[in-house]
């Protein structure tokens, strides 16, 4: 078989599989993401058993750590309507930011319209220093 040709198929050979590999490591990673739901949307249409990612914002003077137990309680509600909250029950590690007021992400499932949270599952989104901006002068937008 000529050189040429060989090199030729190599080349094909080696850029389709390239290419597979592209397109399955895409779609792995679109299809294991799962939207984050504030509580409005838990509490109308949670399914028993099924895992979530809850996000809201930490309701204020609800943290709450009941005698020695080591598990944390508080509420979070939608950020648009703070009247829709969903009390959480937490164990494992508290991030430094996490405070009343401050937006969080937890995974874990709705038992008896309480959110049992996964160890070690909390995260707290940070305030952006452009939000804290448009919060002091609402005049001043920034616009990039």
């Amino acid at each position: 078989m000529d050189p040429a040709r060989k090199r030729k198929i190599r080349l094909v050979v080696a850029l389709s599989t390239a290419v597979l590999l592209a397109v399955g490591l895409i779609y792995t990673s679109f299809s294991a993401s799962s939207e984050a739901r504030e509580p409005s949307d838990l509490l109308a249409s949670a399914e028993p058993g099924a895992s979530y990612d809850l996000t809201g914002e930490v309701v204020d003077g609800t943290i709450a750590r009941p005698g020695t137990s080591s598990e944390l309680r508080f509420e979070v509600a939608d950020r648009e309507d703070p009247e829709a909250r969903i009390p959480v029950v937490y164990s494992g590690q508290i991030p430094d930011p996490f405070r009343e007021g401050r937006e969080v992400i937890v995974t874990g499932e709705v038992r008896g319209g309480t959110f049992m949270a996964e160890r070690d599952s909390l995260v707290t989104k940070c305030p952006s220093k452009f939000e804290d901006e448009a919060e002091a002068d609402p005049e001043h937008v920034v616009i990039e």
